[in-house]
């Protein structure tokens, strides 16, 4: 069978040839973003110039070859940014093999990869994804480790990466029994934005910045993540986990930790992690007095939902970390589900002028929008400077007003890469500068051990709205940047 060959080569790096199987291939994260992601590497000129993809699943959702392609074009044109057409796809769907494999019966996924692994030729390098539930994580990791495929093989590790600092230690002792952390790669596609790396030019390029990016300039830092959507069906895994545990350990801190960090020494795996892991280091233990819980209206009437369950589906909190840069700033987080708004955004709000000049009657409410740099993470993402300024007319009366940078507006980005493309793409690499270390989320969870022990009563909210009335006192005296208009 000919090998795929990219219809665009891309001026990046190319990895070494590759054996990429993804456990959990039939499952929703494969169909939604894996599978349609994969293939517009493919066709970016990204992907290896030989290389394999390997459906696995068990014996009871397994499917054949043809069947996996066939499920693999459907994914692609629903969820795909590049529509699954022309020689680009031939070459693609050509890559694609399936391998069902239980804990008991591994036969066909060895046969499949050795399959790949022979028309690929040489010695191709091995990726594991394992898009799979929690429950069936460690069988995984284990089968990977009694058959042999794990030697030499990087594996990417989808989250939760454990519910609290044992489990957190239990799965970082069943990973590190079959596979060294330097090829562990424990993804967080929030960390795959092009306005991840943004923060790192932004501060680190530009002299405007770095100098006032501390608690001497930086009054308090927002990190705010709402979705609009529900649980959507997910009953059964949101009520044993819950929006603290789903959203701000695994997305949320990690953003804190790129946003507070030192500069690293240099762009590299090493001291980038290096740095985000002081900063873990340097939170406070989590105040349970200082954390607002929530639960939409409704949600214990969702299927599969305990009719008198206590998860919450919406969580605000206040961060403090001790070190030289931050003492004395807050940074506040937010997600929930069924919000006003989905939106990915880091405000930062900075301190009023010594002086202030302008009565309070000359702003008009203003001062309460200007002032701030917003980060939005929508892809492909925008920063923009809130400032106050004169409004036009005889007057001094003061108005809001922006100055924007658009990724959409100021760069092509037909091949711009989402969230897991990216990280997907720095796996094959070998590149760990945006994926969690062990210690690192060991760390965190450490951290989280005072809320998860006395977690404060779940408030209701209405759906659509910003949360329970909480929030605001939350923030005080400060205001949320969401909703900005």
């Amino acid at each position: 069978m000919a090998s795929a060959r990219p219809s665009r080569r891309s001026t990046g790096p190319v990895p070494d040839p590759h054996v990429i199987v993804l456990f959990g291939a039939t499952g929703d994260l494969a169909r939604r973003k894996l599978l349609p992601g994969l293939f517009h590497l493919a066709k970016a000129g990204l992907l290896p110039s030989r290389y394999r993809i390997v459906g696995s699943a068990p014996a009871q959702a397994a499917l054949g070859d043809d069947a996996f392609r066939k499920h693999a074009r459907e994914a692609v044109e629903e969820f795909g940014r590049a529509k699954p057409d022309g020689r680009a796809w031939q070459e693609f769907e050509e890559t694609l093999r399936f391998g069902a494999a239980d804990s008991d019966d591994p036969g066909p996924l060895l046969a499949a990869v050795r399959d790949a692994e022979r028309d690929i030729g040489g010695s191709p390098r091995r990726l594991f994804h394992l898009a799979v539930p929690p429950a069936a994580f460690t069988s995984v990791v284990e089968l990977l480790g009694a058959t042999g495929l794990a030697e030499d093989a990087r594996l990417i590790v989808e989250k939760p990466f454990g519910t609290d600092l044992p489990s957190a230690r239990a799965l970082n002792d069943t990973i590190h029994a079959v596979v060294d952390e330097s090829r562990v790669f424990r993804i967080d596609h929030f960390l795959g934005k092009e306005s991840v790396d943004n923060i790192l030019a932004l501060r680190f390029a530009n002299g405007l910045f770095e100098p006032i990016w501390n608690r001497d300039h930086i009054s308090h830092v927002q990190i705010d993540v709402p979705e609009s959507i529900g649980i959507e069906g997910r009953a059964q895994f949101f009520e044993g986990t819950g929006t603290f545990r789903d959203m701000i350990v695994t997305h949320l801190f990690q953003l804190l930790g790129f946003v507070a960090m030192e500069p690293p020494t240099a762009l590299n795996a090493k001291c980038l992690r290096d740095e985000t892991e002081k900063v873990f280091e340097t939170m406070e233990p989590l105040d349970p007095a200082q954390v607002v819980r929530g639960q939409y209206e409704g949600y214990r009437q969702e299927p599969g939902v305990a009719p008198h369950s206590d998860t919450e589906t919406f969580v605000a909190l206040r961060v403090r970390l001790e070190n030289w840069r931050w003492a004395g700033v807050p940074f506040y987080l937010r997600s929930g589900k069924s919000l006003g708004q989905g939106r990915h955004v880091v405000t930062l709000g900075f301190r009023e002028p010594a002086l202030r000049m302008f009565p309070d009657d000359a702003r008009r409410g203003a001062g309460a929008q200007g002032n701030r740099l917003v980060i939005d993470f929508a892809d492909p993402g925008r920063i923009a400077a809130r400032f106050l300024v004169k409004d036009p007319g005889p007057a001094m009366h003061l108005g809001t007003a922006d100055m924007t940078f658009s990724y959409a507006e100021s760069f092509n980005s037909l091949h711009a890469l989402e969230g897991y493309e990216r990280l997907i793409l720095d796996a094959m690499l070998g590149d760990q500068s945006l994926f969690t270390r062990a210690d690192g989320i060991e760390r965190l969870w450490a951290a989280s051990t005072p809320l998860l022990e006395n977690p404060p009563p779940v408030q209701p909210y209405a759906q659509g709205s910003w949360g329970p009335d909480a929030v605001r006192r939350l923030i005080a005296p400060y205001h949320w940047y969401l909703p900005d208009r």
